[in-house]
């Protein structure tokens, strides 16, 4: 028997009997926040984004649809490899390889932006052309940090090894030396004031190629909108701003991953991990409902 007005089922969205056969997108939830410098917490993510999300109407009138139908699977919690974040990079590689040979375009829920590392590899070695773009406060550039190369303050460098075309949007925080080697790989927040969402996205349109892998850290919205993350920054994106631009790429490019990091939770404050889960159902919908 099943109990009248129960609860959405506990998956991203809350969809009714999802079909992974039939799925476009798997999502992969990680609760590990092990690779944290700062605030930790970002464990909590995964579940806080889920649980949000099912409160999200499906039918959106910015799409004119309803993004659940692509076909979203969201598969259980992935256990943290407790040998360190090099072996939880290579855990994740295995899991998301297996995802992409079925055919699915992984989506991660973390955890700490060292989530990407294993997810980036993965698609690196199933897809020989795309673009890594990167939205993050930070230029997460470092060689190694903290006597680790998968530190979440290393993403990109690990990154920028497997991939020949990564770019980083609305950072504001960078050491001296990414700061001289990725600067021409880098749209600075001070810079995106002067050269609008319209112009950022031509920009990445101009850069990236026809396959994308999108890869997030919320620090990049402003902490006004975005207080629960473990490294804020001032003088972040807005939700509308961090929405448009992915808007004007997903419309016009192929996602092929995606992930989103560094969520961590504050008590009752559930606004921020609403907002997460809406931008991933809107991120979704551009993708793959309103191609042009």
């Amino acid at each position: 028997m099943k109990i009248l007005n129960a609860n959405p089922p506990y998956n991203l969205f809350g969809i009714e009997n999802p079909d992974y056969k039939k799925a476009k997108v798997a999502v992969l939830p990680i609760p590990y926040d092990a690779a944290t410098t700062y605030r930790g917490g970002a464990r909590d993510g995964p579940h806080a984004i889920i649980d949000a999300s099912r409160n999200i109407e499906l039918f959106s009138e910015e799409l004119g649809g309803d993004a659940s139908t692509i076909g979203i699977y969201t598969l259980d919690e992935m256990m943290p490899d407790l040998s360190g974040p090099e072996g939880m990079a290579n855990q994740i590689q295995k899991e998301v390889s297996i995802l992409l040979d079925d055919g699915k375009v992984p989506l991660l829920l973390g955890g700490d932006h060292s989530i990407a590392i294993g997810s980036v590899r993965a698609v690196a070695k199933k897809h020989k052309d795309f673009t890594v773009l990167h939205f993050d406060a930070h230029s997460d550039s470092r060689v190694e940090y903290m006597n680790s190369k998968y530190c979440h303050a290393c993403i990109m460098a690990r990154a920028r090894e497997v991939c020949d075309s990564c770019y980083s949007i609305g950072v504001r925080s960078t050491d001296e030396d990414g700061f001289k080697r990725c600067k021409d790989s880098t749209i600075y927040r001070k810079d995106m004031y002067k050269m609008g969402i319209d112009g950022v996205v031509k920009d990445l349109l101009k850069k990236t190629k026809g396959r994308v892998y999108i890869t997030i850290d919320v620090d990049v919205l402003d902490p006004s909108e975005m207080p629960s993350t473990g490294t804020p920054e001032p003088d972040g994106l807005s939700f509308y701003e961090l929405k448009s631009i992915l808007k004007g790429v997903l419309e016009k490019r192929e996602l092929i991953g995606m992930d989103i990091s560094e969520l961590s939770p504050i008590g009752d404050i559930v606004a921020p991990n609403y907002l997460v889960a809406k931008l991933l159902y809107l991120s979704l919908g551009f993708a793959f409902l309103n191609k042009k």
